[in-house]
Formats: structure tokens, C-alpha cells, sequence
């Protein structure tokens, strides 16, 4: 593990360990809160883990009306890979209801991401740009600490900021709530 690996593997665990320890249910990144509309007129280019093409696009649009949790992880990052058989188990749960991840990976080594990926068996589509701590997704919205899960509901609105705590009860939650089309 390089120094620079371990340096933020140490911070983010600190920075974990800090919030859980006085009990934060959830928080604010940069200028993002709960309740805020996630843009819809992004797409998204993924990496496929089937392929190994960079080419794939995930147009926002076809995320409309599923639950999403966007989650800014790195496969070098302690707590995110500790919490990944929740996510696991979530996904496996909840996916054929309407519950899509998409993962932000702050990798910088597209080799260390493919195997880590088809290792866990990871299924959801990832957002990799080789960049680390400076990816663009992550800069943009002020993620200075991972993970990050942001929760989405059907409408596009940025539901929770915290997903982790609870991510199975609270998808649960926003599976029951009526779809944007049924309003």
C-alpha cells in the first residue's frame, strides 16, 4: 500500500470512527442537503465490469423512479469494504423492487478496481475515472471522506446523506412511497 493510500485509509477511518462515535445520523457535503434535487440531466460513464469498457453510458433518466444510493467508495478504503456485505445484502434484497447503486470509485488504478469488483461480485454499475481523491463526481459535490453513501429517492430527490445507517429500512421506506408517475 502506498504512503498515500495508507494517509487517507488513515483519515477516513479517523473521520468514521469520529462520527459514529458522537452518533451522526447525517451531514452535509459542500453545499449538498437532504431534500435538494439531484440534477436529472447527467449522464453517467461507466466502467463494465462484464467488458471492461469505459464506453457504457447511464443516462439519469433511466434511474428515474428506482431508488438509488450513489456510493463514493474505494476498494483501498477499510469501512467501505467492511460495509459492503450490507450493500451487498441490500442490493441482493431490494434490486428486483426498484433499488439501484451506482458506485463513485475513488480508485486510481482501473486493474486494482476490475479485480476487487469481479472478486465481490459486484453486479452494480461504477463510475471510475482514475483521478482518486480529485474524481470529478466526488470533487464537485465536496466528498472529502468515504464512504459516502447518498440516498435517492424515486423522484430524484436526494433523500439522505447518511445511507449507511439503516440502508436496507430506509430503501425499504422509499420502495413503499407512490411513483412520480402514479402522482
Amino acid at each position: 500500500m502506498s504512503t498515500r493510500a495508507r494517509h487517507s485509509y488513515v483519515a477516513a477511518s479517523i473521520v468514521f470512527a469520529f462520527l459514529f462515535v458522537l452518533g451522526a445520523t447525517s451531514c452535509t457535503f459542500g453545499n449538498v442537503t437532504t431534500g435538494s434535487d439531484v440534477p436529472t440531466n447527467f449522464d453517467i460513464r461507466i466502467y463494465d465490469i462484464q467488458s471492461g469498457s469505459h464506453d457504457q453510458i447511464l443516462p439519469s433518466s433511466e434511474l428515474r423512479g428506482q431508488v438509488i444510493v450513489l456510493n463514493f467508495w474505494a476498494t483501498w478504503c477499510g469501512p467501505c469494504v467492511a460495509e459492503l456485505p450490507n450493500v451487498k445484502r441490500a442490493y441482493d434484497k431490494l434490486h428486483p423492487k426498484g433499488f439501484e447503486i451506482v458506485g463513485i470509485s475513488l480508485d486510481s488504478k482501473e486493474s486494482a478496481l476490475r479485480r476487487f469488483v469481479k472478486k465481490e461480485k459486484m453486479p452494480w454499475p461504477q463510475y471510475f475515472d482514475g483521478k482518486g481523491w480529485k474524481n470529478s463526481i466526488s470533487t464537485a459535490h465536496g466528498i472529502r471522506s468515504i464512504p459516502a453513501m447518498w440516498l435517492v429517492d424515486k423522484e430524484g430527490n436526494l433523500a439522505d446523506l447518511n445511507a449507511r445507517a439503516d440502508l436496507e429500512g430506509k430503501v425499504e421506506e422509499l420502495l413503499a412511497a407512490p411513483s412520480p408517475e402514479a402522482n
